[in-house]
């Protein structure tokens, strides 16, 4: 069943309102902070619902499923932004740099070789983020916490990437401020703005740790199996 649209606009206003309070305890201003609607798994009548209600930054996490439901959207909604969230393969960086707006899941050097060439060929450069993994989790995605310096400093340099911030998921049983911490001062060490992080279970803390884009779906979208 596709979710209604004022089910997606009472959601998306309250984590608006829960994102701006946050920002204002912070002392911060809530224009400051992105919210990124993660449409993962949603149909694209979900994506029109939530347009209609002021949302322009989605994410997605599969590049297919982005391409199945953004290019039509464009033409009538032109402040539209996507950004691909979710691991991304080297053989899909051409997809992703020419549907994307930001990919914030840059994570290996073969990766960042892949981008770099996609962008010379579609004559497009999105943002990119460097997802760094704070834990160190053997099973999860983004560069290691010591390599990370290096690696940044590699895809601005050598690779000469448009790296516009960073990306963290801090590990879902630890207390995520730690994490957050290491990313806001490796982000502040190679003057990068963007600071992804934070989702439904952490945003308002992540908005107080320095967040510029939150990522949250289910509390807007609803589950969907």
């Amino acid at each position: 069943m596709t979710e209604s649209l004022p089910d997606i606009a009472a959601g998306l206003a309250r984590i608006r309102a829960r994102t701006a309070e946050a920002a204002l305890r912070a002392n911060r201003r809530p224009e400051d902070v992105t919210l990124v609607a993660v449409s993962k798994t949603h149909p694209a009548e979900a994506v029109l619902a939530a347009l209609a209600a002021g949302q322009s930054v989605f994410g997605e996490n599969r590049v297919q499923e982005a391409q199945a439901k953004f290019p039509g959207l464009r033409p009538a909604h032109p402040a539209l932004r996507l950004h691909i969230i979710g691991g991304l393969q080297t053989n899909k960086a051409r997809d992703a740099v020419r549907i994307a707006d930001v990919i914030e899941s840059l994570d290996r050097p073969r990766l960042a070789e892949a981008l770099r060439d996609a962008m010379a060929k579609e004559g497009r450069r999105p943002d990119l983020l460097v997802q760094v993994n704070t834990g160190d989790e053997p099973q999860k995605a983004g560069v290691p916490n010591a390599e990370a310096e290096g690696f940044i400093r590699a895809c601005r340099e050598e690779w000469g990437l448009p790296v516009t911030g960073l990306m963290c998921i801090p590990p879902a049983t630890e207390d995520p401020r730690p994490h957050f911490g290491r990313l806001a001062e490796l982000a502040a060490r190679h003057g990068l703005p963007v600071l992804s992080m934070g989702m439904s279970a952490d945003f308002e803390t992540a908005i107080a740790m320095g967040a510029t884009h939150v990522r949250v779906g289910s509390a807007i979208f609803g589950t969907r199996g």
